[in-house]
């Protein structure tokens, strides 16, 4: 102890951050004369009030103490994870304003046996809390409020699970109050009371969209993209919602489209300058505008969970002259009793269409009669690839691996430098 008590303050804080509450930070100061003022320079706490046999009101007074007495300019993360029966909203903005904070995370435990989710106090977010670059926020309610919103600093916004009281407009008004927002995450929660969610910021860079189901019964229900400067994009959409794109992406590196509504036109056909891509598609048909060219794509990953995976992927192969890295895997279970897709010698795609070609991999490889042919088809159609990997995820015996391999279809490879690898028994990542 003596040794390390011997440190530069700023490695004793650093030491500190990393301990897991603010409960052991604030009992090293029992340490030593050297311990007992440094835990109020922290820049880091995390108050964990979620244990089910915790006293609500000794945490609640311990926080409030805890951070009366810190005395750092600066905090740059305040965790609270928190049951549905230890919010306190007096407790939380008072928190938020004693001090400088950069990072806010308030996360609530939805384990707890209450149903009654946790309200956030409006003043959290209508208060002038302008010093916020990061907020994250999870399983609970956002009230409406007729007072201003203002977040001029925030850079960073995650919400899980919400609620919003105040519907569509609500959100609108949240996120336009947020004008140098880069990275956005939402995850819909059923009854979070808002059907079209509308994300219209000209400074996001990074955006994520997961909704499961649908949200609000009986009505028009999706999302609505206005970010000309998004330079990533991530959407899982289970809903059969809408998706509309009212200005251009041209700004698109990478983007994840993992969808069950087959109105996809829009979307994808706002893509065309994404350079990595990923694909789980119900449907081929209209899934982009006829003519769209992927001129900067380079890496495809397709899912073969949906039946028309096959479609998607050879009309996406037809349109990416460029296509460097080809990878097809299933990352979801496959729908007991649906059909599944087989090879029509119609789909050929002209041997000249995919030049670029270096890298072809196929993740939980089964051996079917499509799948062999899709694989001679990759193999024969790319004349510069490099290296082809088939890799499988269940187990096999030695005789089924024999056969995979003799029927497998190696001569088809048009690459004499093509490399092939195979990897058996991969375990599942459901």
């Amino acid at each position: 102890m003596d040794r390390i008590s011997q440190l530069h303050d700023e490695l004793l804080l650093g030491i500190l951050s990393l301990l897991p509450n603010a409960k052991d930070v604030v009992a090293t100061m029992v340490l030593s004369k050297r311990w007992r003022f440094l835990w109020m320079m922290v820049p880091r706490l995390v108050y964990d009030g979620s244990y089910q046999d915790i006293d609500h009101g000794k945490f609640l007074t311990f926080v409030d103490r805890s951070l009366s007495l810190h005395k750092a300019p600066v905090i740059e993360t305040l965790q609270f994870k928190l049951g549905k029966t230890c919010g306190s909203g007096d407790t939380l903005h008072q928190a938020s304003e004693k001090c400088c904070v950069r990072k806010l995370i308030i996360e609530i435990d939805t384990s707890s046996s209450s149903k009654t989710p946790v309200t956030l106090p409006s003043s959290l977010y209508s208060g002038g809390c302008t010093r916020f670059v990061t907020l994250k926020l999870s399983n609970a309610i956002l009230m409406d409020v007729s007072s201003p919103i203002s977040f001029p600093s925030l850079k960073n916004l995650s919400l899980i699970s919400m609620i919003y009281q105040g519907g569509d407009e609500f959100v609108k008004r949240l996120l336009s109050s947020c004008p140098v927002l880069e990275d956005l995450v939402v995850e819909q929660c059923p009854d979070d009371s808002v059907a079209i969610f509308t994300v219209r910021v000209p400074s996001l860079k990074s955006l994520v969209l997961h909704k499961r189901r649908n949200i609000v019964k009986n009505k028009a229900h999706g999302f609505v993209i206005d970010a000309p400067s998004l330079k990533c994009l991530e959407i899982l959409d289970y809903s059969y919602g809408i998706h509309i794109v009212e200005n251009n992406m041209c700004k698109i590196a990478t983007a994840s489209v993992d969808i069950y509504s087959p109105q996809t036109t829009e979307l994808l056909g706002s893509l065309t300058s994404v350079k990595r891509l990923f694909l789980c598609l119900p449907t081929s048909e209209d899934a982009y505008p006829v003519g769209n060219i992927f001129c900067s794509l380079v890496h495809l990953t397709v899912c073969i969970c949906q039946t028309e995976w096959l479609n998607v992927l050879i009309r996406v192969l037809r349109d990416s002259p460029n296509l460097k890295t080809l990878i097809i895997q299933e990352n979801h279970h496959i729908r007991a009793g649906e059909p599944r897709p087989c090879w029509n010698k119609t789909r050929l795609v002209p041997e000249y269409l995919l030049p670029s070609l270096e890298t072809f991999e196929w993740v939980y490889y089964e051996g079917t009669e499509t799948d062999k042919e899709v694989v001679a088809f990759i193999l024969r159609i790319a004349s510069s690839l490099k290296q082809a990997t088939i890799k499988s995820s269940k187990s096999i015996d030695h005789d089924k691996k024999l056969e995979m391999l003799k029927d497998f279809p190696v001569s088809s490879r048009r690459s004499p430098a093509c490399l092939i690898a195979f990897f058996w028994n991969l375990r599942s990542e459901f």
